[in-house]
């Protein structure tokens, strides 16, 4: 069997729901017995990029956790919730010895920033000590460096924000501009991509070839769209726009980069095209809607997105909703109330 076909097959194994994996265990099906539905899988991409998958596969409420590693440093991207931090640090030692040095966030919510104060405590930040310059480095007590976009500092250190966050979760290193990079055995560039909040980050491993989206890219659900966080529907077209520019498909787009979204499985490419198309078709028809003077209530009466609810409308976010935080972000700041109400970016909230 070759190498990829394994791989997928991992890829298959941790993407299956927990209640089909233990019906499969009881009709007799054969299962991997490197894949442990309960706890937190490690499944290698490409390069030295590795993704560490949460407790459940599709169903774990943790977002995706992407992990780099050099012969100085690992680098993550995104924490999960924080309720299994002791299988995460387990899983990322089996992989590398090296300190956990630098945490990517790429949004606020919490199954993406939730362990962030524990993986930073068991990291170090990058630098050493030299003998009569230890006050130029930083303290190797004070944990790795977490790194965000300055309006996910803002989000997670705002006083309205419940339940508060601990300090030594907050971003120690935030950016403003469009991109920010740093090193650790190959490039590793952060794209600010404002898209379902104003704080969203693309980042892409230039070497590895692997770019991991945050919630700005999803194979499970519509995308979680807060317009009261700064996201709009344009800003998220423009950022899938941009992932799409960055990834390069093998022949017949099967392979090439590797694209992790937020939650879901592994995806390239031609993924996200069909992902890009079905928003745009989707705002493009609340928009006639609205040009033709519809309200909020006709438009979701008229079903804009029935053809595609089957596939990624969820209990949490349904089609609905998503109609909704399109209508919100197209529409004039009067008719805006008639949006869902939204908690700036924290999931688990039905009016996200």
């Amino acid at each position: 069997m070759r190498p990829h076909h394994i791989a997928a097959y991992a890829v298959v194994a941790l993407a299956l729901p927990s209640s089909f994996v233990s019906t499969a265990a009881q009709i007799g099906v054969p299962q991997s017995p490197d894949i442990d539905i309960t706890d937190v899988n490690v499944l290698p991409l490409q390069g030295k990029v590795t993704l560490l998958v949460g407790p459940g596969g599709l169903e774990s409420t943790s977002a995706n956790v992407i992990m780099q590693s050099s012969d100085d440093a690992v680098v993550l991207v995104d924490t999960g919730r924080g309720d299994k931090t002791d299988r995460y640090i387990a899983a990322i030692q089996r992989i590398s010895r090296k300190p956990i040095r630098f945490i990517i966030n790429t949004q606020a919510a919490v199954d993406h920033t939730g362990g962030n104060e524990a993986l930073a405590r068991s990291g170090r930040p990058f630098g050493g000590r030299a003998a009569g310059a230890g006050f130029l480095l930083p303290d190797q007590t004070s944990g790795a460096t977490i790194i965000a976009h300055e309006s996910v500092l803002k989000a997670l250190s705002a006083p309205a924000r419940q339940p508060p966050v601990a300090f030594a979760a907050w971003p120690s290193e935030t950016y403003f501009t469009d991109d920010h990079e740093l090193f650790n055995g190959e490039a590793i560039q952060i794209f600010h991509a404002a898209g379902i909040t104003d704080g969203d980050s693309i980042v892409f491993f230039r070497r590895s070839d692997v770019i991991s989206t945050g919630d700005i890219f999803s194979t499970l659900t519509y995308p979680r769209i807060d317009a009261r966080a700064g996201g709009t529907i344009a800003g998220e077209i423009a950022a899938l726009n941009q992932i799409l520019d960055l990834a390069v498909p093998r022949e017949k787009q099967e392979g090439g980069t590797y694209i992790v979204p937020g939650h879901g499985r592994v995806a390239d490419e031609a993924d996200v095209v069909e992902y890009r198309d079905m928003i745009v078709i989707i705002r493009d028809r609340v928009q006639d809607l609205i040009k033709n003077g519809r309200s909020l209530a006709q438009i979701k009466a008229a079903k804009v997105s029935f053809d595609y609810d089957r596939r990624y409308s969820a209990s949490d976010w349904t089609g609905d909703q998503f109609v909704e935080s399109v209508f919100a972000t197209l529409t004039p700041s009067p008719q805006r109330a008639q949006s869902p109400a939204t908690n700036g970016g924290q999931r688990g909230s039905p009016a996200r």
